[in-house]
């Protein structure tokens, strides 16, 4: 059988999430044999009592096959943490998703991505300020990610849809349950131009207790996360702080101090956040002015004195920005902005915790026979 399918397997038990699946790869070296594993081998794995019951019910319960061929014919993606498109932003969160669930296509490209979100009573203010966002994002070729709630989300994903970008919807149930409902069609939109994501079993239903953590998958998926309008108690507020604790940048729309609906934001701003008062003010945070041009013009060979010289220091093992920056005798400020556009060339690419590698290493840094 796929092992894939023990990925979810375990997924689909009450408990187990990124540390103890982290756990149980440690103490068997796969998911099948801790699958098939005794109750004593499990707790010496580190699994609680309570666990283990939850597992031997899922496991007595399920037939793997069975699932994993309906997961199969519902025509759905999965990706666990040894897969290579298992998105590497978010990997570097910590305690990502073990498994996600896809419905549409991740790219390569769509590592640039910004988080939209915002509150469902939005104004006609934020409504106005969530189309242009979209819009702005989908011209220069940014994914924008979002969680296909009414509102702010579903107006972000509407313009960016209309602009002919990609967007992101993530769920808090499984990709086969569409919520809410109402939006069918635009989940079928952004399956055409994106992709529906979740870390919940097909077939699991929205749960309001699912929606908050769901919200670690949005921004940490995201180079920024933008909070159009947010009331005080805003789901939106959690997905701030999750890009925040995740080290991304969080930008907040300002608005009316009265409004009910910016109470949240402007809370945000006051706390800290970036306004955000033009929609270049994105890229600005983000050093991505570029985006569009640097995307069209791929290459591997470096375009300037920074490239060369940070290309001199790297190589295929990790290494940290501090010591990139160390043994370049540049910046940290000029090494992370170089760095920036040197993944999105697809010259290097980060691997984790701000260490990033080389790729093709020796063509990179010495340029071909014909270009000299």
């Amino acid at each position: 059988m796929e092992q894939k399918a023990y990925w979810v397997g375990f997924n689909l038990v009450k408990g187990i999430g990124a540390v103890r699946m982290k756990g149980l790869l440690d103490f068997f070296g796969n998911l099948e044999i801790a699958w098939h594993a005794p109750v004593d081998a499990l707790q010496s794995a580190g699994l609680s009592g309570k666990v283990i019951e939850n597992f031997l019910h899922v496991r007595r319960g399920v037939n793997l096959e069975q699932v994993w061929e309906k997961i199969q014919i519902q025509g759905i993606t999965v990706l666990t943490w040894n897969d290579a498109a298992y998105p590497n932003r978010l990997k570097q969160i910590d305690q990502p998703p073990p498994v996600l669930y896809v419905r549409g296509e991740i790219l390569d490209e769509d590592a640039w991505a910004v988080a939209i979100v915002g509150t469902r009573r939005l104004t006609v203010y934020g409504r106005q300020v969530a189309e242009e966002l979209g819009t702005f994002l989908a011209q220069r070729g940014i994914t924008m990610v979002s969680g296909l709630a009414l509102g702010v989300d579903a107006v972000a994903h509407e313009a960016t849809l209309r602009a002919g970008g990609r967007t992101f919807g993530v769920l808090g149930c499984g990709v086969d349950r569409i919520y809410p409902p109402e939006h069918e069609r635009l989940a079928a939109k952004v399956i055409e131009c994106g992709a529906l994501i979740s870390d919940y079993a097909p077939g699991t239903p929205p749960n309001s207790v699912n929606f908050p953590p769901r919200n670690r998958i949005i921004s940490g998926m995201s180079l920024a996360t933008v909070v159009v309008e947010a009331g005080e108690t805003s789901g939106a507020l959690i997905t701030a702080t999750f890009a925040a604790e995740q080290g991304r940048e969080v930008l907040a729309v300002p608005g009316n101090i009265h409004a009910p609906q910016s109470k949240g934001t402007n809370r945000l701003i006051q706390q800290g956040a970036r306004p955000l008062l033009k929609p270049e003010d994105i890229l600005e945070a983000l050093e991505l002015e570029l985006v569009n041009e640097h995307r069209q013009a791929r290459t591997i060979l470096p375009s300037d004195a920074l490239e060369a010289c940070i290309l001199q220091v790297l190589s295929r093992q990790p290494q940290h920005v501090d010591e990139i920056g160390q043994q370049s005798g540049l910046s940290i400020d000029k090494v992370s902005a170089t760095l920036t556009l040197m993944e999105l060339k697809g010259m290097v690419r980060q691997v984790g915790g701000m260490n990033y590698v080389a790729l093709r290493e020796s063509q990179a840094a010495y340029g071909t026979e014909e270009n000299g």
